[in-house]
């Protein structure tokens, strides 16, 4: 869900997070830009490979998921391999109030252009609520820290849906493996997760 989403509208104590936050997503996008290509289709194979190996992705009758997009990690390939496992794929609807509404991921050639630059599915819409019954949850982002403090693109999107999962549902953020372990500024609305998910492994957090 790469896109440019502008900063969060809080104020107050968060203001110097926010700034923190902002100098850091500008930090880890423009490494992103600097992947060579080929690096780019070598992690979409492997982390294809590392999630279908993961045995709480064995395990998951539902996993929700996203589409990625422009410098994002991939994701293609690892919703291709879901869906050939047999697993039911949730992915995100941006809603105008930058909630997540959720819809079953049925195939790249039901995927339509949406807001903001993404991809989402154009079937029908499950409500808010539908991530509560994921038996795993990938997110994408742009680092997390080792405690499992996630940056993300600065919407809040993921900060509205992620309260919605049920307590010990396995969260993993989807990530290259030297955005693991960063210092990531935090404030009071952050969703810690649980787990990374690289092409390497998969890495827990906390």
């Amino acid at each position: 869900m790469d896109a440019s989403w502008g900063g969060d509208d809080r104020t107050g104590s968060e203001t110097d997070g926010t700034v923190a936050k902002g100098a850091l997503r500008d930090q880890v996008r423009a490494a992103r830009k600097r992947r060579p290509l080929g690096e780019a289709a070598d992690f979409a194979a492997g982390v294809a490979d590392v999630a279908l190996a993961w045995d709480e992705v064995r395990r998951a009758a539902t996993v929700a998921a996203y589409v990625s997009v422009g410098s994002e990690p991939g994701t293609g390939l690892l919703l291709d391999a879901l869906l050939a496992a047999g697993k039911r794929v949730l992915l995100p609807v941006v809603l105008r109030g930058l909630d997540l509404d959720w819809a079953v991921h049925t195939g790249r050639e039901d995927l339509a252009p949406a807001v903001r630059g993404l991809l989402e599915p154009t079937g029908p819409r499950l409500g808010v609520e539908a991530i509560g019954r994921a038996d795993v949850v990938l997110v994408p982002g742009l680092a997390v820290s080792g405690a499992g403090d996630r940056l993300g693109q600065g919407g809040g999107c993921y900060d509205r849906a992620l309260p919605r999962v049920v307590p010990g549902t396995p969260v993993a953020v989807v990530l290259h493996d030297d955005e693991v372990g960063l210092a990531v500024p935090t404030d009071p609305h952050d969703v810690r997760v649980g787990f990374a998910l690289t092409d390497r492994g998969v890495r827990v957090l906390g």
